[in-house]
C-alpha cells in the first residue's frame, strides 16, 4: 500500500481549473520529485495535499496511510505527519523559531518533551545547517534573510521527522553554498528510510547531491511524463519543450 495516494484529482482555484486528473502513488521512504515550468500547477499540487482551503478538489480522492483526507482540515493532516516546506515562509512576530518548532512537535504527538532533549536535538540539527545558533530565540522568520528561512524550513523538517514532506521550491533564491547546506539536510532526513519526500522544483541544482526515486513532470496542470532520477539530467539538458510538442500543448 502506497503512504500516499492520488487518484484522478483535478483542482481549482475560484472558476479556473488548474490540475487535471493528476494520479501519483507515494511510498513510504521515497523521494519523488515534480518537475515543470513556472505556471505549471506544481505549488497548487502542494497547496492541494495540505489542504489549503484557497484550493478546491474538484475530482478525484488523496489518500494518506490508507485513509481518506481529501476533506481533513491541514491541521489534521499534519498531526497526521504531513509536512509543507513555502516558497516564501511567513513572518511570525512575537514567537521565537524555538518555541515555534516546540510547540509543532508537542502538537504533532500530543505528548510532552524534555526541554533539555530538544534543545540538543534543536543545536545538532542547527549545526549540521550551519545555522547560527542565536537564531532560535529570535522571531519566527523576521528579519530573516532567504537562506536563512529556507533553512529555518530544513530545521523544521527535521525537528518534526514527519511521514511525508512537500518541500516546495526550497531551492529558490538560494546561492550555491546555501543550495549545498539545505540538500545536506534533505539528506539527513532521507538517512531515516521512513519519511518520504516530494521536491517540487523548476530546476535541478538541488537534487544533484540526492537521490532521487520517481521523477514526474507537470505542464499546463497535466503529468505528461514520468520516470526514475536519471529524467532529471534529461530535462536539465533538454528542457521541457519536448513535453509541450508531445503533448499538444505549447499553446
Amino acid at each position: 500500500m502506497a503512504l500516499l495516494e492520488i487518484k484522478n484529482l483535478s483542482v481549482g482555484v475560484e472558476d479556473s481549473v488548474i490540475l487535471k486528473n493528476i494520479t501519483m502513488n507515494i511510498g513510504k521512504g521515497e523521494t519523488h520529485v515534480l518537475m515543470g515550468p513556472n505556471g505549471a500547477g506544481k505549488s497548487t499540487l502542494g497547496n492541494a495535499l495540505m489542504g489549503n482551503p484557497a484550493y478546491t478538489v474538484t475530482e478525484g480522492s488523496i489518500y494518506f496511510n490508507g485513509l481518506s483526507i481529501k476533506d481533513e482540515t491541514p491541521d489534521k493532516r499534519a498531526k497526521a505527519g504531513m509536512f509543507m516546506s513555502f516558497q516564501n515562509p511567513l513572518e511570525v512576530p512575537g514567537i521565537s523559531l524555538s518555541s515555534f518548532i516546540r510547540n509543532a512537535i508537542v502538537q504533532q504527538t500530543g505528548e510532552k518533551i524534555k526541554f533539555s532533549e530538544y534543545r540538543k536535538s534543536l543545536a545538532e540539527n542547527m549545526k549540521l545547517l550551519n545555522f547560527d545558533s542565536a537564531y532560535k530565540d529570535r522571531d519566527l522568520n523576521v528579519g530573516f534573510s532567504g537562506g536563512e528561512k529556507k533553512k529555518a524550513e530544513i530545521l523544521q523538517l527535521l525537528m518534526l521527522k514527519p511521514r511525508f514532506a512537500i518541500l516546495d521550491e526550497t531551492d529558490s533564491g538560494l546561492d550555491v553554498d546555501a543550495v549545498r547546506t539545505v540538500s545536506a539536510g534533505i539528506r539527513e532526513y532521507q538517512k531515516s528510510k521512513d519519511g518520504a519526500l516530494l521536491i517540487i522544483t523548476h530546476a535541478t541544482k538541488i537534487l544533484e547531491s540526492l537521490h532521487v526515486d520517481h521523477t514526474h513532470v507537470l505542464v499546463k496542470g497535466r503529468l505528461v511524463a514520468e520516470g526514475d532520477g536519471s529524467l532529471v539530467d534529461e530535462i536539465n539538458e533538454k528542457g521541457f519543450e519536448k513535453y509541450l510538442a508531445e503533448k499538444g500543448l505549447e499553446n
